[in-house]
């Protein structure tokens, strides 16, 4: 059998026309309590009720560092350009090194929803993960019924490619996911 050896995953920084996505500071921390304690972000996200500072703090460094060194992803934000402000949050998890795919998360502040940021950092994470460290595959999961999310990754050109029966969990209990997906052969 072969055996493949564990990976260390890629630090990030890339730019699309609005945004830098890149690693998070504790600096960030105030900023992504904000995104992920969001009831919009609680509705639809896997994030305990009473995410707070303290969670945040741990988000943006050791959860980050622990993440991208075991090789299962790492955590990133969105700062618009304009103004330097972190407006959103991206995380990516559940890599599979021998399938080179993994997976990825988004958060949008209350205040950046509506303006396309998180479908221009969404493609721009999966262009950059696709071409430029030779991932195969990119995979959103996104609750029926969250229609933001739904044109998010529609417009950042994924493919949906089914539904998988009682595979997630949000605050308020077990949820079914839609699978979306890019592939490297998307892109050609």
């Amino acid at each position: 059998m072969t055996q493949i050896a564990m990976r260390r995953f890629p630090r990030l920084t890339v730019s699309a026309p609005r945004l830098h996505v890149g690693g998070l500071a504790e600096h960030d921390a105030a900023a992504v309590a904000e995104i992920l304690s969001d009831r919009q972000t609680l509705r639809w996200g896997p994030f305990a009720p009473d995410f707070g500072l303290p969670d945040a703090l741990a988000w943006c460094t050791e959860q980050a560092v622990e993440r991208r060194d075991s090789g299962a992803g790492d955590h990133y934000g969105m700062v618009r350009r304009e103004d330097d402000r972190l407006v959103g949050c991206l995380w990516t998890k559940r890599t599979d090194w021998a399938a080179m795919a993994t997976e990825v998360g988004f958060a949008v502040a209350p205040h950046a929803r509506g303006f396309g940021l998180a479908a221009e950092a969404l493609d721009v994470l999966s262009v950059a993960l696709l071409l430029e460290h030779g991932f195969h595959r990119v995979e959103v999961r996104v609750a029926p019924g969250n229609d933001a999310a739904r044109r998010v990754v529609e417009k950042a050109g994924f493919s949906f490619e089914g539904l998988l029966r009682d595979a997630g969990y949000t605050s308020s209990g077990r949820v079914d996911l839609q699978v979306w997906s890019l592939v490297a052969a998307d892109l050609r």
